[in-house]
């Protein structure tokens, strides 16, 4: 049976329009190839620059800094020790080794207060440290009078006026005002740490820092650097 003009004039329709379908689905194809390779692209261009640091090991640089201060507590502590040798040796009486020991106690205070106000000092002194200069020279305003009220205690112990009962109600509060300002002391440290690494971070173009709390068990060493060392370099000589 023949066809008539409109039957194959429709069946080159429908051939053409197959055709044209399977350019649009070529193309279509094409397309989403296209997308999807862009969006790789976009994904990796856009992906953080990620480091970590270890707070720990960087801090150690202000801790050796002042070493030289740090000593006269190692002085006390190394003295504390004999005393209790001869202690246990029973080359000491009882009475003379509780007033010694109240003695050397107090004064291992006054060490360590002497230590962190030197060492609050040097912050002040430093050109690193001035953006917090103002406030630390209010706090040693307060660690003037604590040092005082160290030394009127030891002086106590050593003419009798303080005896090894009455010791540690006086030496129980001036502790903890004392662990007060060592920890003020040491936050303003951590502050220049934290400070340091966003400069190193902005200087070598990292989007995040991560802070080494634990042991890390696997880190991809081309997309995770290790800072600590620059960081460390850059605190190097703040105090």
């Amino acid at each position: 049976m023949l066809k008539t003009d409109d039957q194959i004039t429709l069946s080159i329709e429908v051939a053409e329009l197959r055709q044209e379908m399977a350019r649009m689905t070529k193309r279509a194809d094409e397309l989403g190839a296209l997308i999807t390779e862009l969006q790789e692209e976009t994904v990796a261009s856009v992906a953080p620059k990620l480091a970590y640091m270890d707070a720990h090991a960087a801090f150690g640089v202000f801790v050796v800094a002042v070493s030289d201060l740090r000593q006269q507590i190692t002085n006390k502590d190394k003295a504390i020790n004999r005393l209790k040798t001869r202690y246990a040796q029973r080359t000491l009486p009882p009475a003379k080794y509780a007033q010694r020991f109240c003695e050397l106690n107090a004064e291992m205070l006054g060490a360590r207060m002497s230590t962190a106000k030197s060492t609050l000092d040097r912050m002040i002194s430093s050109k690193d440290f001035s953006d917090l200069r103002s406030e630390m020279l209010l706090r040693r305003r307060g660690a003037q009078a604590l040092t005082h009220k160290i030394k009127k205690l030891i002086f106590g112990i050593r003419v009798g006026a303080i005896g090894p009962l009455e010791f540690f109600t006086h030496h129980e509060p001036l502790s903890v005002a004392f662990k007060q300002f060592d920890s003020y002391v040491t936050s303003k440290a951590a502050t220049k740490l934290v400070q340091a690494a966003e400069k190193v971070a902005h200087q070598y173009g990292y989007d995040i820092i991560l802070r080494k709390r634990d042991v890390i068990m696997y880190r991809n060493r081309a997309t995770i650097d290790d800072i600590t060392d620059l960081v460390r370099a850059e605190i190097q000589d703040y105090l």
